[in-house]
C-alpha cells in the first residue's frame, strides 16, 4: 500500500489514457478516503482527455478523406482584419494521422496554450512554410488578393510537395497541380488547418511585439494592430506609422 504522497505523484505524472486507465485499476480498491478522491480525479482527468482525443479525431476527417492521394497541406492566415502590420500565412504538413491534441482555431486557444502548441507542430510536421505580404502590399492590391498572395507563397517554399491543399475558406489560382479543397471555418473541422492557424498566429504575434518596440504609443505588444480603442486614440494623436495600412484608416486620420 502506497504512501498518499507517492500515489498523488503517481496521478500528476499520469498524462496518457492508459497511465490514467493504469492508475485508476490500480488504486480503485483503495479504501482510504484521500485515494477514493485522487481516484475520482483520474476518473475526470480520462473523461476530459477522452473527450479530447475524440474532437482530435473528428478533426482529422478531411485528412481520412484525402489520405490516399498523398500528403496533405493545411493553410490558414491571420492578420485579415487589424488596421497595421502584415498579414501572414503558415502552410503545415503533418504526418499521417497526427494526433497532436488541443490542436484549435488559434483565436480559441489562450496564446499560452498557442506557443506550447508551436513548438508542438514545428517538432512533429513533416514541413511548415511562412507567406507573407507588407502593408504597403496590402494597399496595393487589396487585403484579400494578398493574403491569396501570400498562401501561394506558402505553398511553393514548402520542402515536402502536398497533394491535396486543405484551405480555410479561399480557392488559390495558380496552384492547378493541387488538389484544393475549401472549408468555412476550416480551421476548427480540420486539424491541418488548425495547426497552420497556430503557427501563423504565434509568428504575427511575434513580429507585431517587435514592432511594438519601434513604435510604442499605438501598443502593437497589446492589439497586435487591431483597432482597438487604445490604439484608435493613439492612430488620431500621432497619425500613422509606417506599418499601418492607409486603404484600412481612412475613417480615422
Amino acid at each position: 500500500m502506497g504512501s498518499m504522497t507517492d500515489i498523488k505523484a503517481a496521478l500528476q505524472l499520469a498524462a496518457t489514457r492508459e497511465e490514467y486507465v493504469s492508475f485508476i485499476e490500480e488504486y480503485s480498491s483503495d479504501e482510504r478516503a484521500g485515494v477514493k478522491k485522487l481516484v475520482e480525479s483520474a476518473e475526470k482527468k480520462l473523461k476530459a482527455l477522452e473527450k479530447e482525443m475524440a474532437r482530435i479525431e473528428e478533426m482529422k476527417k478531411y485528412e481520412k478523406e484525402y489520405a490516399h492521394l498523398g500528403p496533405i497541406c493545411g493553410i490558414d492566415e491571420v492578420g485579415r482584419g487589424p488596421l497595421a502590420g502584415p498579414v501572414y500565412t503558415a502552410a503545415v504538413v503533418l504526418p499521417p494521422d497526427c494526433d497532436i491534441l488541443y490542436v484549435n482555431d488559434s483565436k480559441k486557444l489562450s496564446e499560452k496554450k498557442r506557443e506550447e502548441l508551436y513548438d508542438v507542430i514545428m517538432e512533429k510536421a513533416l514541413a511548415v512554410s511562412i507567406g507573407c505580404n507588407s502593408p504597403e502590399r496590402i494597399d496595393e492590391i487589396n487585403i484579400l488578393n494578398a493574403t491569396k498572395e501570400a498562401m501561394v507563397m506558402a505553398v511553393k517554399n514548402l520542402k515536402v510537395k502536398p497533394a491535396t491543399l486543405l484551405i480555410d475558406a479561399v480557392h488559390l489560382d495558380g496552384l492547378d497541380e493541387y488538389n484544393q479543397v475549401s472549408i468555412i471555418k476550416g480551421d476548427a473541422k480540420s486539424i491541418s488547418i488548425a495547426a497552420a492557424s497556430i503557427v501563423a498566429k504565434v509568428t504575427r504575434d511575434r513580429i507585431m511585439k517587435e514592432e511594438a518596440k519601434k513604435y510604442p504609443e499605438y501598443f502593437f505588444d497589446s492589439n497586435k494592430g487591431y483597432g482597438s480603442q487604445d490604439h484608435i486614440e493613439a492612430l488620431k494623436k500621432y497619425g500613422p506609422c509606417p506599418i499601418h495600412r492607409r486603404s484600412f484608416i481612412g475613417n480615422f486620420v
